[in-house]
């Protein structure tokens, strides 16, 4: 019936559309009074979606059927929507509630015949949907509703529509596109119920299908064994017991396999854990059990061996002779190692890039008669690579040990753990410490692997590890390594190396041959002098390869210009490659005071480094530049403090100091540097510049220097002799309790340098220092006086 003003009940909670019967509780003193005032104006009022802050722009009219108290006391209506109308402006009323116009909203198109056709096709839709959850009873109420409108209308009884879509219900007035908004939701839901019933028939015959065919085959495996017709599957349990049987297994590991055979015959082929299974299996008998090599030690022609692969490093050949003399008595005698079971220590190969730490292995490998077989530990972060995955994990594999095994087809082969400094660690784990068992001769016998979980005799295994640093290397796995240095190549033995191994490699990757060019010894000593830098000879290699590769280029261009072999000497050199990359401006520099020549030591070997001193005006202090270490700053401010305590005895004065701020630098700024043994230079560099007294420019040095001016040892004296000797240093002054390093110095560079030795900063001034003072020096002085 028309009503013009009726009170305002704003619903947050849900949507009520005409013909349906709602109860709602009054919580809001706002709905207590629309109820109120309807009660009083004939039990009518307009029910309005609250949604979001903003009121729907279309109402129902409600009447109020019952009126009560819910158990806890609140205060509740049933009301039944009427019909649909449209809000207006609000007008005075009584009480406490808000009046609003209303004007009808009629369904004048409800009674066409598009309007019964989409009405008959929703209530179609509407009935499968509830069949299909059970719901047949309510689905015969359906037809009562013969209304086109209220046909629509039954949307709001619907679980599937959101809020948002009840109000988009509501607010559509023209029937016809009501039934089609209503009726598109609705085949929505039809079509994603019907996807999930078919889903779960697929499944449920794709199971029935699986124990179908698990019986079948389990039938047709009891027909074959009946028949004798086993055939040849190699994942049968009987072909992986002939294969362990014919193996020399440990008793445990027999065992363990035997044990994982049975449950390879209990598992059904479709459960995951039958692939699994295989797999172990598979990895376990593919190593190669009791399979060992025939050692061959023979040091004549280990010592041949050695001698033909490498050039040089004679002490390190000689450490590796004595190794395998003792495995060679060990063997003859059938005598235990003593303290463990296994072949005794672990060699580290210790030294910079490109020294030969990785044939050297090769050659240990060849003079034994084993595998051979590298595995690669830079950059390793998981723990899992070193003990391998444990087999829950999908994709888990055993570690590189096992893997390593496999691939050398022995269990003794020389094993070469490369870069060990190198192992980085995180939340996977540390490598590092998962390494400690592996390379203690008194545990490794015992080793297990996650993946494969029986254990694994390592100790027949010969170990051999290789790195740039020790620093970087744990100290407990550090401990379980002896450390043999190789701390790089003279230049004789660079030009020897060249010449008996490089030059023919080098060619021969050229398409090359002898009769096509020849490299003489003054070409390679002026490739290792300007066009290479390095303790190794990788940079010689390249340098090889790329001027074979340029010869190779004119012998395939052919011409007049080819005329016999091509002989490449000194001078020729640059023709080739071009200009010199490098040059040591250490010893040619002018004697300058406040610039001294220092010795050290990096991941690439030895090398020289210069450092600077000046003094200007300012606050007085220290500033220190060149990306030094926390270590070798201290050093500087040591320098320093030591200079200013003994001015007067170095002949000083001490006023010099007041208003005067000092600057070290020490190039290459963008090189990062650290460590103790610049301490002497950068004292010898601040004396230099205070008294106006160059250092010689043929002078390198290196030693830790205390308050006292005490010059304490350092390490790396053979890689920083051989630097300075690459630099063109004549003399070096060395920590005197370093005397005994000298002897690692190969002889022939011993005779072609001067070395002092030092137990007092006096003893390196004296031995540094020139006695004439230069003009910039004189000048320096003069302005700070």
């Amino acid at each position: 019936m028309p009503h013009d003003n009726l009170p305002l009940l704003p619903l947050t909670k849900g949507v009520l559309l005409p013909g349906m019967v709602f109860t709602m509780a009054l919580e809001s003193d706002e709905a207590i009074a629309a109820v109120e005032a309807a009660v009083a104006a004939g039990n009518s009022l307009v029910i309005v979606p609250f949604i979001d802050g903003r009121y729907a722009s279309v109402g129902v009219i409600a009447e109020i059927t019952e009126r009560g108290d819910l158990p806890g006391g609140m205060s509740a209506v049933a009301v039944r929507g009427v019909e649909r109308v449209r809000l207006g402006t609000a007008v005075p009323g009584t009480g406490r509630a808000l009046w609003v116009e209303i004007e009808p909203v009629g369904d004048d198109a409800g009674s066409s015949s598009t309007a019964v056709e989409l009405a008959r096709e929703y209530r179609a839709v509407v009935e499968n949907i509830l069949v299909s959850r059970g719901a047949g009873r309510l689905a015969e109420r359906l037809p009562d509703a013969a209304d086109p409108g209220r046909v629509a209308d039954l949307a709001g009884y619907s679980p599937d529509l959101t809020l948002d879509q009840l109000v988009a219900v509501l607010e559509t007035v023209d029937v016809v596109d009501r039934l089609r908004l209503v009726l598109g939701w609705a085949r929505e839901t039809l079509a994603d119920i019907t996807l999930r019933e078919r889903i779960k028939t697929d499944v449920e015959e794709g199971m029935e299908k699986t124990q179908r065919e698990f019986l079948l085959r389990r039938q047709l495996e009891s027909i074959r064994k009946e028949l004798g017709e086993d055939g040849d599957d190699e994942d049968r349990p009987d072909d992986y017991r002939t294969r362990a049987a014919e193996l020399d297994l440990p008793e445990q590991v027999a065992t363990a396999i035997n044990r994982e055979i049975g449950k390879l015959e209990r598992t059904p082929e479709q459960s995951p854990e039958h692939g699994w299974i295989r797999t172990w299996l598979d990895t376990v008998l593919e190593l190669p059990w009791g399979i060992e090599s025939e050692d061959t030690i023979e040091l004549d022609d280990a010592s041949r061996i050695l001698d033909e692969d490498h050039d040089g490093l004679s002490d390190v050949k000689q450490r590796i002779l004595e190794h395998l003399a003792v495995r060679k008595l060990q063997a003859e005698r059938g005598l235990a190692p003593v303290g463990g079971r296994g072949g005794g220590a672990i060699l580290a190969l210790v030294g910079p890039p490109g020294v030969g730490k990785t044939s050297l292995g090769e050659s240990v490998a060849r003079a034994l008669g084993r595998s051979f077989v590298r595995v690669a530990l830079g950059g390793v972060r998981d723990e899992a690579e070193i003990r391998g995955h444990r087999r829950t994990y999908v994709g888990a594999q055993p570690g590189r040990l096992v893997r390593a095994l496999r691939e050398a087809g022995s269990m003794d082969p020389v094993l070469l753990l490369d870069e060990v400094d190198k192992l980085g660690s995180d939340f996977r784990g540390d490598p590092a410490s998962a390494l400690l068992e592996v390379l203690d001769p008194a545990q490794n016998h015992t080793f297990r692997d996650h993946y494969l979980e029986v254990e694994l005799d390592l100790s027949k295994v010969l170990f051999l590890a290789t790195a740039n640093v020790i620093d970087t290397i744990p100290g407990a796995l550090l401990d379980r390594m002896e450390v043999i240095r190789l701390d790089g190549y003279t230049e004789d033995e660079k030009v020897a190396i060249g010449r008996n191994h490089l030059v023919a490699r080098q060619r021969a990757r050229a398409a090359l041959g002898e009769e096509d060019v020849t490299v003489t010894d003054d070409a390679l000593h002026s490739i290792v002098a300007d066009y290479t830098r390095e303790a190794g000879v990788r940079g010689l290699e390249r340098e090889l390869g790329t001027l074979m590769r340029k010869v190779a280029g004119k012998v395939a261009a052919g011409g007049e210009d080819r005329s016999g072999p091509f002989v490449v000497d000194g001078p020729d050199v640059p023709e080739w490659l071009g200009r010199p990359r490098f040059f040591f401006e250490t010893a040619d520099r002018d004697a300058v005071p406040g610039v001294a020549t220092g010795l050290a030591v990096t991941g690439a070997g030895g090398d020289v480094l210069s450092v600077e001193v000046t003094m200007m005006d300012g606050s007085e202090g220290l500033t220190i530049t060149g990306q030094l270490g926390d270590v070798m700053r201290e050093s500087a401010e040591i320098a320093l403090s030591y200079v200013r305590s003994h001015a007067r005895d170095l002949g000083i004065d001490p006023g010099v100091f007041a208003g005067k701020r000092l600057h070290v630098h020490v190039p290459a700024g963008a090189v990062p540097k650290d460590g103790p043994s610049a301490g002497v230079t950068m004292t010898t560099a601040l004396v230099s510049l205070l008294t106006g007294r160059p250092v010689s420019a043929k002078v390198g040095m290196t030693g830790e220097v205390t308050l006292q001016g005490r010059v304490l040892p350092i390490g790396g004296v053979r890689q920083k002799v051989l630097a300075a000797h690459r630099a063109g240093l004549t003399t070096v002054v060395l920590p005197a309790r370093n005397a005994p390093d000298l002897e690692d110095v190969p002889e022939t560079v011993r005779g072609e340098m001067t070395f002092v030795l030092a137990a007092h900063v006096d003893e390196v001034l004296d031995a540094a220092l020139t006695d004439g003072v230069g003009a910039a020096g004189a000048e320096a002085v003069a302005e700070a006086a």
